[in-house]
């Protein structure tokens, strides 16, 4: 049986938190809810090392569902999705752009606050 087939590179690592669901993202070091702090990989090696991470966090039971996502990356080295599932998932919910972590992505300002 063959390897399952990578995204295309760059990519980043994307899973859920175990205990509460949050999209979390790899860091290098750490699982983080921040979409910006993800480590981009660029070559084989680099998504090789993000396949341990997410094999690791699936064996010490802090994430589930891990998977590498393709990414774009911008000149200021921000990595963003290329598939929208991916987006939604990053961003938050789309219903109410002005509740949860979407609102500090889009500066939201609330009126009569």
């Amino acid at each position: 049986m063959s390897a399952p087939k990578r995204p295309p590179l760059p990519v980043i690592l994307l899973a859920n938190d175990l205990l509460d669901g949050e999209v979390v993202v790899w860091t290098g070091a750490h699982w983080s809810p921040r979409p910006a702090e993800a480590q981009v990989a660029h070559d084989d090696a680099g998504a090789f090392n993000l396949e341990k991470a997410a094999a690791a966090g699936l064996a010490a039971q802090k994430v589930v569902d891990a998977y590498l996502v393709n990414v774009a990356v911008d000149p200021a080295g921000a990595a963003t999705p290329n598939h929208y599932r991916e987006q939604i998932k990053t961003e938050g919910p789309t219903t109410r752009r002005d509740l949860g972590k979407q609102a500090g992505l889009y500066n939201i300002a609330t009126a009569g606050t």
